[in-house]
């Protein structure tokens, strides 16, 4: 099969397989683990932060980082797309007790001058205080877009101003990086917090990093162990993490340039309505109205391609290390033969 439904279904290389199984391990809930501490480090040391903890998931990093910042009776502000507004079953209400604001912006992006708008005058007591702001760096359901320092800027302008926290839920924040260049640091400096996730593409099996000062990561270590996040020898996992940090950030540019072959073929076909701009790796696309989605998607699975049916006529595509060019080569030709 030729796995498009998300770059979660990448695997372990084998050069990474070698590092898990040669890591030096301990106890985590100690703080005994080496890998997993030299994991962390390393992280906050790339952002320019000052600490970080080694979680599960990244809906995990989210959630805790969301609860170290509120209050329960809060009010958090994100956009109308985030996945952690519609992709982590309803944790910011079921862990946080904090009502949500979601906004709408361009191809799932917050812009400044939404944000300062939606916010609760402070002194309203019918109305819940906003605290805390959440951006998501690519965006997943605006098409994998990125977002410009500027309006990052802008937005942090607000959140300082009045007070409120930043979080960024960076799990594809990698692909951002190759896509236009910025850095880690360049993040590091603008968010109170960050979500990192090594388990997409760049193709750890499991993991995320949550990071921020060392009173934010004191208090989430608090928050993981209430969430039954807290490992023991899972340094096997953070040493794939270490080896991702050094070898597959760069890489990704492979997985953006199958996502502009892919993209190319779909704007070809007589079945495709729209595709949205394609900036790394995610490819979001209608299937004209006319036409059966379940015929297209049919046709694409009887030549063994998953991809994601999101539902209100969109679907998606998303390339990673797991498919190859040759397969996406397929994939493109089976495009162009749909009857």
């Amino acid at each position: 099969m030729i796995d498009l439904r998300s770059d979660t279904f990448t695997k372990p290389l084998p050069n990474m397989q070698k590092a898990m199984w040669a890591a030096e391990v301990g106890d985590d809930v100690f703080g005994e683990d080496p890998t997993i501490n030299k994991l962390e480090a390393k992280a906050a040391e790339m952002f320019g932060m000052e600490a970080a903890v080694f979680c599960p998931s990244g809906t995990m990093t989210n959630q805790i980082a969301i609860k170290t910042h509120t209050v329960p009776g809060q009010e958090v502000i994100c956009h109308e797309y985030s996945h952690v507004y519609n992709y982590e079953g309803g944790g910011i209400a079921f862990n946080s007790s904090c009502q949500v604001r979601p906004l709408a912006g361009p191809r799932g992006k917050l812009e400044p001058d939404t944000v300062a708008a939606a916010l609760q005058n402070p002194l309203d007591h019918h109305a819940a205080t906003s605290r805390l702001v959440v951006l998501e760096n690519t965006t997943n359901k605006g098409g994998g877009a990125c977002y410009d320092l500027e309006a990052i800027d802008g937005i942090r302008a607000i959140t300082q101003e009045k007070g409120l926290g930043l979080h960024l839920d960076g799990a594809r924040l990698w692909n951002a990086l190759i896509a236009t260049g910025q850095t880690p640091e360049d993040y590091g400096q603008r968010f109170d917090s960050i979500s990192v996730c090594l388990s997409k593409g760049l193709g750890c099996p499991v993991g995320s990093l949550l990071l921020g000062s060392k009173d934010f990561i004191h208090q989430a270590r608090f928050i993981r162990k209430k969430l039954g996040g807290a490992m023991r020898q899972a340094g096997y996992l953070a040493a794939a993490g270490i080896f991702a940090l050094d070898h597959h950030i760069e890489r990704l540019a492979e997985d953006h340039e199958k996502a502009q072959m892919l993209a190319k073929a779909l704007e070809e076909s007589p079945w495709i309505a729209k595709v949205e701009p394609v900036e790394t790796n995610i490819i979001i696309f209608n299937v004209k109205e006319d036409r059966s989605i379940e015929e297209f998607n049919n046709a694409l699975r009887s030549k063994g391609v998953l991809h994601i049916d999101m539902g209100q006529g969109k679907q998606r595509f998303v390339s990673h290390h797991d498919v190859s060019f040759e397969q996406i080569q397929t994939v493109v030709e089976t495009l162009k033969n749909l009857a």
